[in-house]
């Protein structure tokens, strides 16, 4: 969740966030906008649930092939 996208994929490809750093080069996939920080913030929720996760592997793997 953020308000720059560029600003927060340059962090993670850069290997500045320590949480994805062992995970370097990374993809934007899927991007939402939403409107204010709750509803951001709950559609983050869903995305790292399980069914979010499966959801994300099927937009991946759709790119993939």
């Amino acid at each position: 969740m953020t308000n720059n996208l560029e600003e927060r994929f340059h962090r993670h490809n850069t290997g500045r966030e320590r949480t994805t750093k062992p995970y370097l080069p990374y993809k934007i996939i899927y991007q939402e906008a939403c409107l204010d920080r709750p509803s951001a913030r709950k559609r983050e929720k869903y995305w790292k649930s399980g069914v979010g996760k499966e959801q994300l592997r099927s937009i991946r793997d759709s790119l993939i092939t």
